[in-house]
C-alpha cells in the first residue's frame, strides 16, 4: 500500500499543477480565445503523454474497447473544467475560480463516494465530511464576497 505521505505529496503536486495551469490557460485564452486555448492545452497534453506511451509500446491502449462508454466522457469533462476555469479567471481571479472548482469537485465527489457510483468504493457520508464540505463551501462564498 502506498504511504499516506506519498499520497499527500502527489495530491499537493496535482493542486499546484491546477493552480498553475489555470492562469496559463487564461493567458492563452486572452490572446487567442477560449476554444483555441482548450485545444492547444489538450494537444500539448496529448503530445506529453504520447511520448511515454510510445516508449511503452502503446501500453494497454488496445484494451480501450473494454472501458464503459460513459468513462470515455472524461475527456469532455476535462474540456468543461478548462473552459469554465478560463472563463472565470478574468472575471473573478485565480483564487476564486479555483475554490469554486474545488467546491464543485467536493460536492460531486462526496455524492459519488456516498453512493459508490462509477465503480468507486462506497464511503458513507459522515459528520466529518459534512463539516469539511461546509467549511470549503463557506470558504468559496467568503472568497467571492471579498
Amino acid at each position: 500500500m502506498t504511504s499516506l505521505i506519498v499520497i499527500i505529496i502527489i495530491g499537493l503536486l496535482g493542486g499546484v499543477a491546477i493552480g498553475l495551469q489555470a492562469p496559463l490557460a487564461a493567458m492563452i485564452a486572452q490572446r487567442l480565445g477560449v476554444l483555441e486555448s482548450v485545444f492547444i492545452i489538450h494537444v500539448g497534453g496529448a503530445i506529453a503523454v504520447a511520448i511515454p506511451l510510445l516508449l511503452l509500446g502503446g501500453g494497454k491502449l488496445g484494451l480501450w474497447p473494454t472501458v464503459p462508454w460513459y468513462a470515455l466522457c472524461a475527456g469532455v469533462l476535462g474540456i468543461a473544467v478548462l473552459g469554465s476555469t478560463i472563463f472565470m479567471i478574468p472575471r473573478i481571479g485565480v483564487a476564486a475560480a479555483i475554490i469554486l472548482i474545488i467546491a464543485g469537485q467536493l460536492a460531486i465527489a462526496t455524492t459519488v463516494d456516498h453512493f459508490g457510483m462509477l465503480e468507486v468504493e462506497l464511503r458513507q457520508f459522515s459528520l466529518q465530511r459534512f463539516l469539511g464540505l461546509g467549511i470549503v463551501m463557506f470558504g468559496a462564498w467568503w472568497t467571492l464576497r471579498h
